[in-house]
């Protein structure tokens, strides 16, 4: 790409480019290893004045040693300074991974708990919408039906809407003020009080305003525990805990189901039951993130280094690790910072449209996020019951029905923490969404039977089955994981929240708009609108989203650096070609030409990825 190029695609945000340059260039390569290249004397020189400066001068040996590993990590077996049990230490690391304190397992369980609340919480309304519209007068089958519908569709999108609206943004001054638990611990009392009084609601507007009041709880919920989790965990265990939010949030569905089937027979009460249950994982979550450690991370940001070496000693293995973290975290704020000192709030924000890199990981996280609600797992996940009645289930069979489906997206969710690492993230998606778009059709279909025909109902399961097979490991698991990477450190936060909020707004949409969709296009109409918003979004990913796969943060800004434009002709020219070529004509011979060359990754001039193009 020439200068010229350069300069003329650059022209309209020339009074940024000096920001920008410090935001995308090789600073996310500097915040990634901030010690390299600084001589071992003034290394040591520097720790013995941090130590003095943050009343950590009776662990200032620890430091120096953990930032000379800190510094050549792949080298430690030959710094003098440590001694065997030093450096048999370092070796666990790799060789005992998983050998960790009890109070991070503690904190990982908590974060788990978090991700199954979430679940629950979409599952509580399920096997409610089977009763409460007739207990307050809002069924189908009364009169003014299509307005109904819509209250209905309202009452069930309530926590989306407060989520994506309020809840989500609260992310980052709830977590500036109260820190990372007691974000948690403000989330996890909003899903306790809000579902029991969702359950005692005598009206509909009461209903819908606890729904409103559940979401308050469920947006901060969902930006922060993956971040948390991240935070508090060792780097080589890291990449499973960010797979482990979709995960639990499966389980946390499949627990929801089996709420609904355990409590339908209890008669009248049983909406209100299977609406407060929700309550169930929210009130050891309030309890436990007490006994957790805060955030050292967050303990630092507000120069409170004792405490956060006292958590860092809480979550590792041994004081050698915890002051090596210590360090390390240390310079990577320094350099944090640096980047980001007088921004604010508002201009965060603009900047995930205004930077190119950041712009471009702000569209790719929206892409795929979309595509969440657009693939049509929430009409099952909210509907499910109501679905399965209506293609001719019994009550019960239509709860069992939804066990099954719930059962099916937590188990099928497990093969992504192998896939998503070795097939690719962009694979994943380009795979699923075709093949959840023809599963959602069959089913469809499949409601054009004769309800006398015994094969209308197992069939319609059958279809929905197969499609919760291909969404778990695919459009599950990769929007949570594919957001949490996209963004430099600088945009992290807030790139969490626009990509949360993103995906619970369309969740509310969807939620809204169902119940009237179905009754005006029938269930066939209604899932072949959505098998056809799966190839749209197919079409959105294959274009529009770069793969991310065991890509550095150094490579992640080469990556985003490419032209949205450039990335989607290329997909056209070269990647389909190719495709077509070896998939279709199964020529052997055909070669594709890759995009990215890594190889230049080290010679990119400041101003190239200064600018972002």
């Amino acid at each position: 790409m020439s200068s010229d190029d350069i300069r003329k695609d650059s022209g309209s945000i020339e009074d940024q480019v000096e920001k920008t340059d410090r935001i995308v260039n090789n600073v996310s390569a500097r915040i990634q290893n901030p010690l390299y290249g600084i001589p071992k004397e003034k290394l040591l020189s520097q720790v013995e004045d941090f130590a003095n400066e943050k009343g950590l001068e009776d662990i200032t040996l620890l430091l120096q040693k953990g930032a000379l590993i800190a510094q050549n990590p792949s080298h430690f077996e030959t710094i003098p300074e440590l001694n065997e049990e030093d450096k048999e230490t370092i070796r666990r690391e790799t060789t005992h991974k998983w050998t960790q304190p009890r109070d991070l397992y503690f904190t990982v369980i908590l974060c788990s708990i978090a991700a199954a609340v979430q679940g629950w919480d979409q599952t509580g309304s399920n096997g409610a919408n089977l009763s409460f519209p007739q207990v307050f007068g809002i069924s189908d089958k009364d009169p003014n039906p299509s307005r109904n519908q819509w209250i209905v569709g309202m009452i069930n999108a309530g926590p989306y809407i407060a989520s994506c609206l309020i809840g989500c943004w609260l992310t980052d001054p709830l977590n500036n003020w109260l820190g990372r638990r007691g974000t948690i611990f403000f989330s996890g009392i909003f899903c306790t009080l809000s579902v029991i009084g969702a359950g005692c609601a005598q009206t509909w507007p009461q209903l819908f305003v606890c729904r409103l009041l559940l979401g308050l709880g469920m947006g901060p919920k969902a930006c922060t525990v993956p971040v948390y989790a991240a935070e508090n965990t060792p780097p080589n265990i890291r990449g499973g805990l960010v797979m482990s939010w979709q995960l639990w949030t499966a389980f946390g569905i499949f627990l929801g189901f089996c709420a609904n089937l355990a409590l339908y027979q209890v008669g009248d009460i049983a909406w209100r039951l299977q609406l407060g249950s929700a309550f169930l994982p929210a009130v050891p979550l309030v309890i436990g993130i007490y006994f957790c450690p805060e955030s050292p991370r967050w303990l630092m940001k507000k120069g409170r280094y004792h405490e956060a070496y006292i958590s860092f000693k809480r979550l590792r293995n041994t004081e050698l690790q915890a002051a090596k973290d210590l360090y390390y975290v240390h310079r990577q704020l320094q350099e944090e910072f640096a980047i980001i000192s007088g921004s604010t709030f508002i201009s965060r924000f603009l900047e995930l449209f205004t930077i190119p890199r950041v712009r471009r990981a702000t569209l790719a996280s929206f892409v795929v996020m979309i595509a969440q609600q657009m693939c049509g797992i929430n009409i099952i996940a909210f509907y499910s019951s109501s679905i399965f009645s209506e293609a001719g289930y019994s009550v019960k069979s239509a709860l069992l029905a939804s066990f099954g489906f719930g059962l099916v997206n937590w188990i099928f969710a497990f093969p992504a923490v192998w896939t998503i690492d070795t097939f690719g993230r962009r694979n994943l998606l380009l795979f699923t969404f075709p093949n959840m778009a023809w599963t959602l059709l069959a089913a469809g279909f499949c409601f054009l039977m004769s309800r006398d025909n015994p094969a209308r109902v197992p069939l319609v399961a059958l279809f929905v089955f197969i499609f919760a097979a291909f969404y778990s490991p695919g459009e599950g698991p990769v929007p949570f994981t594919y957001s949490a990477e996209v963004f430099p450190l600088t945009h992290r936060e807030m790139g969490m929240s626009w990509a949360v909020a993103t995906c619970l707004f369309w969740a509310a949409v969807l939620s809204l708009t169902f119940p009237r969709m179905d009754a005006a296009l029938t269930p066939t109409g209604a899932f072949g609108f959505y098998a056809a918003l799966n190839m749209v979004a197919f079409t959105m990913i294959f274009f529009l989203v770069p793969e991310t796969k065991q890509r550095t943060l150094e490579e992640l800004d080469y990556v985003f650096a490419v032209p949205t434009s450039k990335h989607a002709k290329y997909q056209l020219t070269k990647s389909l070609p190719y495709f077509v070529k070896r998939w279709i004509f199964f020529d052997k011979t055909a070669k594709l030409e890759p995009l990215y060359d890594f190889t230049q990754v080290e010679s990119i001039t400041v101003f190239e990825k200064g600018v972002g193009h």
